[in-house]
C-alpha cells in the first residue's frame, strides 16, 4: 500500500514539473512573436519599391583602328574608329572639332576635312598653321632620315587623344621627305655646288678681279666675294630644304636680309676702293709716260740746239746758252731716269701676285697675315654655324639680333677702313 502511494506521488510531481515547463516556453514565445509581427501587403510593396533599379551599360569608348593613306604633311589621311557615333551622342562631344594626335601631341586646327559619323570615318588634310607650326616643327626638324615612326590617334584639342591601334608597339611611318622631291632637291643642290666650286677653281668668280699674273697661274681670292658666295649658298640650300619639307615659301627673315647686305656691301665697297686704286695707278700710269714722251721729245730738241752751237766760239752769249741747254738736257735725262724708276713701280704694283692658297689670301694683304681679316673670316664662319642649326633643328632661317648685326657691321667696317692704305 505505501508502495503505490509512493508511486502516486512521484508520478504527481513529474506531471508538475512538466507542466511547469510547458508554461514557462509558452510565456518565453510570446515577447519573441510580439517583437516580429508578421508582414503586411503594404510592407511587402514597400520593401519591392525600394529594391534599386540595375544601371545602363555603359558604350566602349571610340578606338582608333585603321588608318589609309600616307602620314606627310600637305597629304591627306582617312582615319576608321569604333563606336565614334555613340561618342558622339553625348552633348558634350563635337566629332567635327577632333584633331589628330601625333606622338601624343595635338596637331591643334587641323580639323576634319571629311566627317563620316555614322560610318566612323574621318579624312584629315595634314597642314601647318600657326596654331601648331611648333608641333610640326618639332615632328620634322632634326630629321636623321627620310621617315621617321610615330604614333597615332585623334582627340579633342582640350583633351586627352583616344585608343589606337598605332600605339608604340604598332607605330605609323610619319614622311618628313618625300623621296621623290627631295631626291630632285639633292641633285638641283648638288649641281649648283659642283657648279659653283669649278667655277671658284677656273674662273676669277671669287678672286681678284683684273689679267692672270703669269700663264698657268690664277689671282688670289678675295675675302668679300668668297663671303657673299658663303651665304648665297647657305641661303639657297636652306630655302629649298625648308620648302622641301614644310612648304613654306615666306622663311626669308629681315635680319637675313640686312646680314645679306652687310655682305654685299663689303665686297662693294671692296671692289670700289680697288677699283679706284686702279683708276689711279692707271692714271698715274698714263701721265708719267706722257711725262716721259715730253722729255724725250725736249731732249731731242735740246740736243739739237745744242749741237748747231759752234764749239769753237768764244762768246760769252753762245757760252751762257750752252750750259743752259745742258743744264736742261741733264734736268730732263734726270727726270727721265725717275720717270723710269716709277714706271716700274707701278707695272709691279699693277701686276698682281699668283694665288698662294684659299686662306692664304683671304686672310693676307701685301704685309702678311692681317687680324682685321682674320676677324670677318671668323665672325663669318660662326654666324654660318649657328645659321646652319637653326635650319636643321628648327626648319626656320635664323633671327639674328641687331647686336650681332652690328657686329657683323663693325668688323665690315673695319675691313673696308683698312683696305684703304693696303696695296693690291
Amino acid at each position: 500500500m505505501r508502495t503505490k502511494n509512493a508511486i502516486r506521488v512521484v508520478q504527481l510531481l513529474l506531471l508538475a514539473g512538466l507542466f511547469a515547463i510547458l508554461v514557462d516556453g509558452t510565456f518565453a514565445q510570446a515577447p519573441a512573436q510580439q517583437a516580429a509581427p508578421s508582414p503586411t501587403a503594404a510592407d511587402d510593396e514597400t520593401q519591392t519599391t525600394a529594391q534599386p533599379s540595375p544601371s545602363p551599360t555603359p558604350h566602349p569608348p571610340p578606338r582608333v583602328v585603321s588608318v589609309t593613306g600616307n602620314l606627310e604633311l600637305d597629304d591627306i589621311i582617312e582615319l576608321r574608329i569604333d563606336h565614334l557615333e555613340k561618342w558622339d551622342e553625348n552633348e558634350k562631344n563635337d566629332a567635327a572639332k577632333l584633331v589628330p594626335y601625333i606622338n601624343g601631341r595635338a596637331i591643334k586646327g587641323n580639323y576634319p576635312e571629311e566627317l563620316h559619323i555614322d560610318r566612323g570615318r574621318i579624312i584629315y588634310h595634314l597642314e601647318i598653321i600657326d596654331d601648331n607650326k611648333e608641333v610640326w616643327t618639332d615632328l620634322l626638324g632634326a630629321p636623321s632620315g627620310l621617315r621617321r615612326p610615330v604614333t597615332l590617334s585623334v582627340g579633342l584639342e582640350d583633351g586627352s587623344a583616344f585608343d589606337s591601334v598605332h600605339e608604340k608597339d604598332n607605330p605609323l611611318t610619319l614622311t618628313v621627305i618625300s623621296p621623290v622631291y627631295g631626291l630632285i632637291a639633292l641633285l638641283v643642290i648638288g649641281i649648283t655646288l659642283v657648279l659653283l666650286l669649278w667655277l671658284v677653281r677656273t674662273t676669277n668668280i671669287i678672286r681678284e678681279p683684273g689679267l692672270p699674273p703669269a700663264p698657268g697661274k690664277r689671282r688670289p681670292y678675295n675675302l668679300g666675294r668668297a663671303q657673299m658666295a658663303f651665304w648665297f649658298f647657305l641661303i639657297y640650300a636652306s630655302y629649298t630644304a625648308i620648302w622641301l619639307i614644310t612648304s613654306a615659301l615666306d622663311t626669308i627673315t629681315a635680319s637675313l636680309l640686312a646680314l645679306m647686305g652687310i655682305s654685299a656691301s663689303t665686297a662693294l665697297g671692296e671692289a670700289m676702293i680697288d677699283n679706284g686704286k686702279d683708276t689711279t695707278r692707271t692714271n698715274q700710269f698714263q701721265d708719267l709716260t706722257a711725262e716721259k714722251q715730253a722729255l724725250e721729245q725736249n731732249i731731242t730738241e735740246t740736243q739739237a740746239q745744242l749741237d748747231s752751237f759752234d764749239a769753237t766760239s768764244t762768246s760769252a752769249v753762245d757760252q751762257s746758252n750752252r750750259e743752259a741747254l745742258s743744264r736742261q738736257l741733264l734736268d730732263s735725262r734726270t727726270r727721265i731716269g725717275q720717270i723710269d724708276q716709277q714706271l716700274r713701280t707701278l707695272n709691279l704694283q699693277q701686276t698682281a701676285p699668283a694665288s698662294a692658297g684659299f686662306l692664304r689670301d683671304v686672310l693676307s694683304d701685301s704685309s702678311g697675315y692681317s687680324f682685321h681679316r682674320f676677324q670677318i673670316f671668323a665672325w663669318t664662319i660662326v654666324l654660318g654655324i649657328i645659321f646652319v642649326s637653326s635650319v636643321y633643328n628648327n626648319l626656320t632661317m635664323p633671327e639674328f639680333s641687331t647686336t650681332l648685326l652690328g657686329l657683323m657691321g663693325l668688323s665690315a667696317g673695319t675691313y673696308i677702313g683698312f683696305k684703304f692704305p693696303e696695296q693690291k
